[in-house]
């Protein structure tokens, strides 16, 4: 199902006194922590699921203020199956028109809905977190906190749409990265949907062997467990994944097994020079894997005059993301007069020279600020 561009979107703003109210469609685990992660900072926060069983448990474990739709939302996020996904995101779009509210997604796969649906209000996005646990009562307020939130805006989501979300869900926590639809799948694929398949397919492989060897299960040390925690993540949520994203998928597998070969051949020819590098070149990578600051004085404000042009807060934050440089807080100064305005972007001290340069070598021209 695919809607077309309609209202333009309006940020949320909030007087002093103003509660701001969320909207969540679909109340499982994804859905139901993101409505816990609201609530805990602030937001009224409304839910909606196909099975009244799920949203009637949502309520009862405090994740939400409310059943049923919220008019005044100012701010959705759609969490339910793959199936119904871009179906799910334009009812939202139709029930949120007259608020002009902003309206996401938690999809795993973003080329699909970012290409079916077309509505400057709407901004493809997907949480970089989750649990082993299945459904509402495993929702955890804390879940997105330091957790990567990729948002995947598209050539019709409006800027201040982009923006808004951005800061919605800075504010619960989450590290925001912004990339086209078509790199986030391909990256997911490396990151998140590969690594599944292969923590199942070596536990299939021990549960095999376990068949002539039954102690072997039992010898499953923390190194084991660890790398095959995820292979207990619910089936069927990982067959719509692999659907939607094959292309990608196969690909990564095809270098992977590629990679298995070649450290087959090195172990199998006794190289050990060559097997140091290998694991030499995993360790390095491994310990070098980002971790969030938390600390102000480790942040520093970065302001960006802008033209009032459509797609240049998301040209920015892409900028942010190929110079692997986290944003964790942006918003958006306008001129009173003129056609320019500011955006301002915070950013780690330790990053902001590589942005810096990668602003000036994209024709800005940015200037820093303490933040204290």
């Amino acid at each position: 199902m695919a809607t077309q561009a309609g209202t333009a979107s309006r940020a949320p703003s909030f007087g002093a006194d103003e509660v701001p109210r969320a909207q969540v469609v679909g109340t499982g685990l994804i859905g139901g922590s993101v409505a816990a992660a609201l609530r805990k900072t602030g937001w009224h926060v409304t839910g909606r699921d196909a099975i009244d069983a799920h949203v009637q448990r949502a309520l009862q474990l405090g994740c939400l203020d409310a059943i049923g739709t919220d008019p005044d939302a100012s701010f959705w996020v759609v969490a339910v199956p793959a199936a119904y996904l871009a179906e799910e995101v334009a009812r939202a779009l139709a029930d949120s028109e007259a608020a002009g509210a902003v309206v996401t997604d938690t999809g795993s796969v973003k080329t699909p809905v970012a290409r079916d649906i077309s509505d400057p209000r709407f901004v493809p996005g997907h949480p970089m977190a989750g649990s082993e646990q299945e459904g509402v009562e495993g929702a955890n307020p804390d879940m997105f906190a330091g957790a990567v939130w990729t948002l995947t805006p598209t050539d019709t989501t409006d800027d201040e749409a982009l923006r808004a979300c951005q800061a919605v869900l800075s504010g619960i926590g989450s590290d925001v990265v912004t990339m086209t639809p078509g790199r986030h799948d391909a990256l997911v694929a490396v990151v998140s949907h590969v690594p599944h398949l292969a923590a199942a397919s070596l536990m299939c492989l021990a549960d095999d062997r376990a068949l002539d060897d039954a102690p072997l299960l039992r010898l499953a040390a923390g190194g084991f467990r660890d790398m095959t925690r995820i292979a207990a993540g619910h089936p069927g949520i990982w067959l719509d994944i692999c659907g939607e994203n094959r292309d990608a998928i196969v690909t990564v597998l095809d270098e992977l097994s590629e990679r298995l070969d070649q450290v087959r051949d090195v172990v199998a020819g006794g190289d050990r020079e060559g097997l140091r590098s290998v694991l030499t070149q995993a360790r390095r990578a491994r310990t070098n894997l980002p971790s969030r600051y938390v600390r102000p004085q480790e942040l520093l404000e970065v302001r960006v005059p802008i033209p009032d042009r459509k797609g240049q807060i998301a040209a920015i934050t892409m900028l942010a993301a190929d110079c692997d440089v986290n944003v964790a807080d942006i918003e958006v100064a306008h001129s009173p007069e003129g056609a320019e305005g500011v955006l301002v972007l915070v950013v780690a001290r330790t990053e902001a020279q590589r942005f810096l340069a990668a602003l000036a070598g994209q024709g800005y021209h940015p200037t820093t600020r303490d933040l204290a």
